[in-house]
């Protein structure tokens, strides 16, 4: 009796595949039933009406938080001067990962040297309003930029000495992003 070899490979083939189809491996996991899921906790749902959108390019202040009491972040000269003892900066020393406290609400922020616009490309990671909205960053002097999609400020900030640089929201909230 003769038998061609595809034919042998073919036979060969059913036979492993039906011993796999057979396997007792996992027939001990068909007895166990898991555990029962406790139901989430039912409470009440409230809702109320929104305030209107506010127009592009403008925010009202109010609707963001003002920082808890004993923030501490280093206080910018109200002529928009940098700080004494701020040092002067270089898109090397800001390029990396940034944690990000805005208002006491930390997140992250991403500062690649990726060319972007007038600088360089930025991402904000699970970040609240306003600065959720960065979209690129750039140094000039001693000041560490951060500017959403339409080229607008949203942070300027000093560096404070060290991995930490100290500032504020274009809407008056306190940030520093430290490393």
């Amino acid at each position: 009796m003769t038998f061609s070899r595809s034919g042998l490979v073919a036979v060969s083939l059913a036979a492993l595949f039906a011993s796999g189809c057979s396997t007792s491996r996992f027939s001990s996991m068909d007895d166990q039933q898991p555990a029962p899921l406790q139901p989430a906790p039912a409470g009440t749902v409230s809702g109320s009406q929104l305030p209107p959108p506010a127009a592009p390019g403008t925010t009202d202040p109010s609707q963001f938080p003002t920082a808890p009491a004993g923030t501490q972040v280093a206080s910018l000269p109200p002529d928009g001067s940098a700080p004494a003892g701020a040092t002067d900066l270089t898109a090397a020393s800001v390029a990396g990962v940034w944690n990000a406290s805005v208002s006491g609400q930390s997140c992250k922020v991403a500062t690649p040297q990726t060319k972007f616009g007038a600088g360089y490309r930025a991402g904000p990671l699970h970040c609240p309003a306003p600065i959720d909205g960065i979209k690129s960053w750039n140094v000039a002097g001693k000041q560490l930029t951060l500017y959403d999609e339409n080229g607008g400020t949203l942070a300027r900030l000093y560096s404070s000495g060290g991995s930490k640089f100290d500032g504020q929201t274009s809407t008056g909230l306190p940030i520093s992003l430290t490393r």
